[in-house]
Formats: C-alpha cells, structure tokens, sequence
C-alpha cells in the first residue's frame, strides 16, 4: 500500500473537498506544498574576536610583527613554504566585506601572509588545518574524509571549531599550510592588503568549506 505524507493528504482532500474552481485549488495546494518542503533558516553562530598574538595564533600560523633592521633571522620570522610553486606578493584590494560569513577556504600547497596596508583593524575566521596524509584516510567518528578538487583528502570542518581574530596595528599574519580562512573581513567600504601567496594559489589551491550548504550555520562577528 502507497504511504501518503501528511502534505500530501492534506493536498488530496484539500483538491476533494474545496467548492474552490479547479485552478485556484491547484495554486493554493501548491503553495501549502512548497511552503511545507521550504528549507528551515540557518542557525547564526555569533562570535566574539579574539585579539590575536603570538601565542593565541599558535594553532593556525604566526603573527608577525615589526624587527628591529639588521636583526638576524630567527624563529620570530615567517617560516614560509612557497617551493612548490611562483611566489607572488602583490596588494589586493578588497570591497564590502561585511563582518560576517557562511564559507571558509584553506590552501594545501602554500603559506599564505596577509595583513593591513594602513595597518587599520580587520578581522579573521580560523580554524585548525584538517588535510589527512595517505595512512590517514581512514573514516573517524563516523565521519568521512572528503577529496578535494585538488586531488588531496581532509576533514571538514566542525563550525564548533570556529574563530575569529582581529588584528590590529602594524603586523601581519602567516597562515600554516591548511590553515581554514575566512576573510580579511573589516566594517569599512574597502581595505588594501599585502597577500603572498603563490601565483597559482586562487585557480588550483582552493579548497572550500560551506557552512550554509553542509552544516545549516553561518557565522556573524559580533565586538
């Protein structure tokens, strides 16, 4: 026997028992319809920044910030990773970008830095860096690894593993090698930023995450 949902039901007498005209039962059962199979809203997760430093960034990269000229290098420097491919440093400029995202991205060959022309404020979403080696794919906790479209696996990240750094004054930030990122987000109309990077990075090293799609969550920073 053919199991009815309850919209259908409703759908079937509504078109029986209605002394409405054929056409207008039709639009108004469809409507009951769509209204009933309409996705619930996303959960908005607000968060608070952290001002970040050295030892609070620790998990996702490095801040880096002004040395005294002729000061010998050291591991107070950027340790970078740009073998794998053409470094390219250049300024990119940003517009209307709002505190506030659904998306986060990591790049799996590259260090990337960024941070503020003018040193002005401006704000980060990190989380830890999730890309699996070989012997590590592998299912855990019942979740399954995912390939990216540039050929290697990670594990998605978990919107409870979420934050957000704002990064103030002269200094700028090191992203390790699969780092999760979302921004530089500031409330101003347009900002300029130093980015380095490799010169491929944004068409073959662009791994993405959608928080909206997967999860139902999008997040909003909040000071």
């Amino acid at each position: 026997m053919l199991a009815l949902s309850r919209s259908a039901l409703f759908f079937c007498r509504f078109s029986s028992h209605s002394s409405s005209s054929p056409s207008q039962r039709l639009k108004m059962g469809s409507s009951y319809l769509a209204s009933a199979l309409k996705p619930s809203s996303p959960k908005i997760v607000k968060l608070k920044p952290i001002e970040v430093t050295p030892a609070r960034f620790a998990d996702f990269g490095q801040v880096i910030s002004a040395s005294s000229d002729g000061e010998e290098y050291g591991p107070h420097d950027a340790q970078l990773e740009l073998h794998r491919g053409v470094p390219r440093f250049y300024i990119m400029h940003l517009e209307d970008r709002d505190l506030k995202f659904s998306k986060i991205t990591h790049h799996a060959s590259v260090t990337q830095c960024l941070g503020s022309v003018g040193g002005e404020d401006w704000y980060l979403g990190v989380a830890k860096a999730s890309i699996l080696n070989e012997s590590e794919i592998i299912n855990e906790d019942g979740q399954k690894p995912i390939q990216s479209c540039c050929g290697h696996y990670y594990m998605p990240p978990h919107p409870d593993d979420v934050c957000v750094f704002r990064i103030s004054g002269p200094k700028f930030l090191k992203l390790n090698v699969g780092t999760w990122h979302a921004g530089p987000l500031f409330e101003k109309k347009t900002m300029d930023f130093y980015n380095l990077e490799l010169s491929n990075t944004n068409v073959v090293d662009h791994t993405t995450h959608d928080f909206l799609k997967h999860d139902k969550v999008a997040f909003m920073i909040e000071e």
